[in-house]
């Protein structure tokens, strides 16, 4: 995964200079999450990877896949990046560009993974203190995974907060075999 990061890392950092300069963060974001979300399509990915499908008209291809939802500069990006043979870059652009514009509007994503649903006031308390210390807006993405048997993980930016049981036992044995 860090190769496309760092393949995507420019196009991202182009994208997100011409928007921030043009004041269209949140269209860029809507688009490239749109195209990302087309280039991760089983049947896309099968498309433009078949041997005999020439650079071009992949790039045409993806854009008459994307239904006029692409202005001229997503356009031209597209095609930049079939020409690179690195339209399967784009869900990676998009994640990077999303970076890019929660650090420039002073936020960050922070990804709790839960054993159970959290209720509103576990969510507030949860963003209240994440806000208090990392000093940013927080945005609280949620999601449920059982094998995590209770407690949470959470993640936001380089912070990784494991309050899960499974991460408390891993500890213990680690301590233990120590």
């Amino acid at each position: 995964m860090s190769e496309l990061t760092t393949a995507a890392r420019p196009y991202a950092r182009a994208v997100f200079e011409m928007a921030k300069e043009t004041g269209e963060l949140d269209n860029w974001s809507e688009s490239l999450n749109f195209m990302g979300a087309i280039a991760t399509n089983e049947e896309v990915v099968k498309l433009l990877n078949a041997p005999k499908m020439a650079k071009q008209t992949g790039a045409d291809v993806f854009i008459q896949l994307c239904d006029d939802k692409l202005d001229e500069k997503a356009q031209n990006l597209v095609k930049t990046l079939a020409e690179n043979n690195r339209i399967q870059l784009l869900p990676e652009i998009s994640a990077l560009f999303e970076v890019l514009k929660d650090e420039a509007e002073g936020s960050i994503e922070a990804i709790v993974i839960s054993a159970k649903k959290l209720t509103k006031a576990e969510e507030k308390s949860i963003t209240t203190a994440l806000q208090k210390r990392l000093g940013r807006k927080v945005k609280l993405k949620v999601s449920i995974d059982k094998a995590l048997l209770g407690g949470a993980i959470i993640k936001a930016g380089d912070l990784v907060i494991d309050g899960s049981i499974q991460g408390r036992l891993k500890k213990m044995s680690t301590a233990m075999a120590d």
